[in-house]
């Protein structure tokens, strides 16, 4: 089976994202990527007052200094290309107003001809949530459920109104709408949201970080639609953190999607081999410039597509 393959698009601050958004999503379309994506950190603490994803110690990475903003990063790919989707891995929902959140992907949708997928998480940030002052970290998944209705309400046929904690909607026309029905993808990483997801996602967007693991993480998430009745496929989105070297990295224990381009080639086919129909790949952390982030793009793209998957 064919999987989609999707790359992410240079945000880190050694890059320029007016000059080089334009260049690597031209370049990837052209390749045949089917998808452009985005992540988001909003500021670098210094100190932090957590570590890497809430773990004690864990250093937050360099690429997370400067990102650029997700949604301006995508309306420059969205102007620059015609066929590929436009994805967000992940939006962290509660650092955003719902409203404006839900209105600023419609528009997005409505300008691109229909190729937003909306990829939508929790965070894990203390210093983010207290920087963006939309809610406080104890309410992120109450404030996700919000955001998820609000967005259906906006989405939806006018008039739109709606009444949670954070946004009140008096019946009015909200314009413009999305050029089709916006997929929500969600990560699902304990039992709740897992159910949120199942309940009320188009698909799911786990960490590629081994076959095996995504496979079981598949196969739980698969169980819990079947338990809880979903007859609609759920998607999948699978994102893989790349560390591109140069030269191959010699050992048995060396990590997933660390490595030359071939043997990142080679954990894109040992992941495909679990089921999952997409794999977004970001390859931007370790790389130099644009041309050099689309030169091993279009490697990895040809050497994937050429390994049958």
């Amino acid at each position: 089976m064919r999987v989609a393959l999707g790359l992410g698009l240079p945000q880190a601050n050694q890059y320029g994202i007016g000059r080089d958004v334009p260049l690597v999503a031209r370049a990837a379309e052209a390749a045949g990527y089917d998808s452009l994506w985005v992540y988001e950190r909003i500021i670098f603490p210094q100190p932090a007052t957590q570590g890497l994803y809430g773990i004690s110690g864990l250093a937050w990475p360099d690429n997370y200094r400067g990102v650029a903003d997700p949604l301006i990063t995508l309306t420059l790919a969205a102007a620059a290309t015609e066929r590929v989707q436009l994805g967000t891995s992940v939006l962290v929902a509660p650092l955003h107003v719902p409203f404006q959140l839900a209105r600023s992907l419609a528009s997005l949708d409505a300008a691109s001809g229909g190729r937003v997928i909306a990829g939508l998480g929790t965070g894990w940030s203390l210093d983010e949530y207290a920087a963006a002052s939309v809610a406080p970290f104890e309410r992120r998944g109450a404030v996700l459920d919000e955001l998820l209705d609000v967005c259906a309400a906006v989405w939806g046929p006018d008039p739109v109104s709606y009444s949670g904690a954070l946004t009140t909607i008096a019946p009015s026309e909200v314009g413009p709408k999305p050029a089709r029905p916006i997929p929500v993808y969600l990560p699902a990483s304990s039992p709740r949201a897992t159910r949120r997801l199942v309940d009320r996602a188009d698909g799911w967007m786990p960490v590629a970080a081994g076959p095996a693991q995504l496979s079981q993480q598949w196969q739980r998430v698969q169980e819990t639609a079947a338990e809880r009745g979903r007859e609609r496929p759920l998607g999948v989105w699978a994102r893989a953190n790349a560390r591109h070297t140069p030269e191959p990295l010699p050992g048995a224990d060396r990590k997933p999607f660390h490595g030359d381009a071939a043997q990142i080639v080679e954990d894109l086919v040992a992941h495909a081999a679990t089921g999952v129909p997409g794999i977004l790949l970001d390859l931007q952390a370790t790389l130099h410039d644009a041309s050099e982030l689309a030169d091993v793009a279009t490697e990895v793209y040809e050497g994937a597509r050429a390994a049958g998957i």
